[in-house]
């Protein structure tokens, strides 16, 4: 079935078309009718699958064939999403596919000047992409009202679920009309999860793409068991002999995210880093250049793991595993994207066995090992450009930095 098939309206598929949106995929397929019936869904598909697409086109159609109401402050539909980041391109997707419509959207989030963002609500916006944080200061001030919202959507909706979040959801759920259509789009579900979706919904339907197998088969990933000290000669090869290639690499925290962007220039490889430190204009420009191609490797923390589609992302490196071992899926998912192929490999440490362990048994099946010849081993650490001898010393600081964090949970 085609784009041009469905009952949307003639600017919904003109923009469909320029975007070069010609068919839909699975979850676009299965989404799209039950959303347009105004019932209630609760989806699990894997990344880079189009679930955007999939709840954006048929909210858009809903809300550009019925008008809004009196009251310029009241939204109608409402995207809660968990980083600043999904927010920008979650509200970048429904802008260009509502491109001529009469819907209004604007994407709410911290870390940047509201004052713009209260502009445009003052104008009136009939959906809010937002972050829970900006959305509640924003209605605690009056710039937006939520009491004729008819569609609430969570993106990410395991992690919006989690406890980080669950008193947000609690509170949102308070201020929004009885009678609303609830949507739930995640890659990955847990049964703790699953049950507190279900207490939101109403007889929702229940969509599952691929569920025995999260990580698209468009990713070949691996598993590479490399120690700790030694990690950073791994990438600096895969980065040398990669060198036309955009990678994406995860470490476990920001300080670490740092450390190894400064081990890589002192091999003359130039990298940049995104993560919570980072004011959002700091962010933004960083993911431009990476966007762009501009800068090649970018080393991050897992702000950038879930939901961001970044194009032509070649190889995935998870130089540390998560901890959540959910986080893997979202992470080699940021490569594979669409129809396209895609690289992922982890290195584990002695010290990450068990969590390779976790996210195998999450997966429901072992990852592919890639075996690495003793001789090889020792030649990639003995043709390393580290004119410095102090990376070592890093790497100890940082197995410091692991045996407090794990005293302060032996704790609670």
């Amino acid at each position: 079935m085609k784009f041009e098939q469905y009952s949307f309206s003639k600017v919904i598929k003109d923009n469909l078309r320029e975007l070069g949106y010609k068919r839909p995929t699975d979850i676009q397929y299965k989404s799209i009718p039950p959303i347009m019936r105004g019932e209630d869904v609760l989806a699990v598909a894997q990344t880079g699958t189009g679930k955007t697409v999939a709840f954006a086109l048929p909210v858009i159609q809903m809300l550009s064939t019925h008008g809004r109401g009196r009251d310029q402050h009241a939204v109608r539909c409402v995207v809660m999403v968990p980083t600043h980041e999904l927010a920008i391109q979650v509200s970048g997707v429904f802008k260009e596919l509502a491109a001529g419509t009469s819907v209004k959207i604007e994407g709410i989030y911290g870390g940047t000047d509201q004052d713009p963002q209260i502009v445009n609500l003052n104008q009136g916006v009939d959906v809010v992409v937002a972050t829970p944080g900006r959305l509640f200061d924003l209605e605690s001030q009056g710039h937006l009202s939520l009491r004729a919202v008819e569609t609430l959507i969570l993106d990410e909706a395991d992690h919006m679920l989690e406890l980080g979040f669950k008193h947000d959801m609690t509170q949102l759920i308070k201020k929004l009309p009885t009678r609303r259509q609830v949507l739930f789009f995640s890659a990955t579900i847990n049964k703790q999860v699953k049950d507190a979706a279900y207490s939101l919904v109403h007889k929702a339907v229940r969509i599952q793409i691929s569920p025995n197998d999260p990580v698209s088969k468009n990713i070949e990933h691996s598993v590479a068991f490399i120690e700790m000290d030694d990690k950073r000669f791994f990438l600096e090869r895969i980065i040398r002999e990669d060198p036309d290639c955009k990678i994406l690499v995860f470490v476990r925290t920001k300080v670490r995210a740092e450390r190894v962007m400064k081990a890589l220039e002192r091999v003359r490889l130039l990298s940049q880093t995104i993560h919570s430190d980072k004011d959002q204009s700091q962010r933004n420009q960083v993911m431009k250049k990476f966007v762009s191609g501009e800068n090649k490797v970018l080393i991050t923390t897992d702000v950038s793991a879930r939901g961001i589609d970044i194009p032509d992302v070649d190889i995935v490196i998870n130089y540390d595993l998560p901890e959540e071992t959910e986080n893997y899926v979202h992470r080699v998912g940021r490569t594979g994207r669409g129809q396209k192929k895609g690289v992922a490999i982890a290195f584990c440490s002695t010290e990450e066995k068990d969590q390779l362990l976790a996210i195998e048994a999450f997966l429901n099946q072992k990852i592919a090992q890639i075996d690495i010849e003793k001789g090889t081993y020792k030649d990639t650490v003995k043709m390393s450009g580290d004119l410095e001898e102090d990376w070592k010393s890093l790497m100890k600081e940082d197995k410091s930095d692991q045996r407090s964090k794990k005293k302060k949970k032996g704790r609670k």
